[in-house]
């Protein structure tokens, strides 16, 4: 959303006409006029007093909806995966160490997961992980795993970034998207989160 458009919204929102709004700025209904239909844009002083008056952050006021949402995001840790190559073997081993059964056992043989202390640690089935990344020959034994709210708007922020080696959208099932990274070192980062299509090619694992 253009700047103009959020200052005719914030200002319908507010039950105010342009008359009202250019007495409040004490500036012209015609700058007001200018400002909603993009033909200028308000100096900062004036947006600075707007904001005060609809009791919103400057952002707010300048920036459009998907950068908003985009600084506003965080990544959040998600759970620490294991690549193993003997998965039985594995996952026997922590049982033993973490005093517990094997919590899930996801996708047949491909995942197997511990809970406690509210952290996931998951056993990656080598064997089993057609489609990853990390079925290569590279040197690596974990995965770090993050999630997002948008995966979409995070796949934009990375490409933007150009952080570097990183897969397209990658989908698992229905429920399940990801993209893959690698960081200075050829660890493996996964990113999951919400996903809704918006023509982006997304590929299948």
């Amino acid at each position: 959303m253009e700047v103009g458009n959020q200052i005719q919204k914030l200002r319908q929102d507010n039950n105010l006409t342009q008359e009202q709004l250019a007495e409040k700025l004490s500036v012209s209904r015609q700058s007001v006029s200018k400002w909603e239909l993009g033909q200028s844009v308000p100096e900062l002083e004036i947006i600075i007093t707007m904001s005060k008056l609809f009791n919103i952050s400057t952002d707010e006021l300048l920036l459009d909806a998907e950068e908003r949402k985009r600084n506003n995001q965080q990544l959040h840790l998600g759970s620490v995966y294991l690549v193993v190559k003997d998965f039985e073997k594995s996952i026997k081993y922590y049982e033993k160490l973490l005093s517990m059964k094997v919590s899930t056992r996801n996708c047949g043989d491909k995942f197997a997961e511990f809970f406690f202390d509210n952290k996931c640690l998951a056993l990656m089935n080598l064997n089993n992980l057609p489609g990853h990344i990390y079925s290569d020959d590279r040197n690596y034994k974990f995965v770090l795993n993050f999630w997002v709210e948008d995966l979409l708007l995070e796949f934009r922020r990375l490409k933007h970034l150009n952080i570097g080696e990183m897969t397209e959208i990658t989908k698992v099932h229905d429920a399940y998207y990801y993209i893959h990274l690698r960081d200075p070192d050829n660890n493996v980062i996964e990113i999951t989160g919400n996903y809704e299509s918006e023509g982006e090619t997304v590929k299948n694992e």
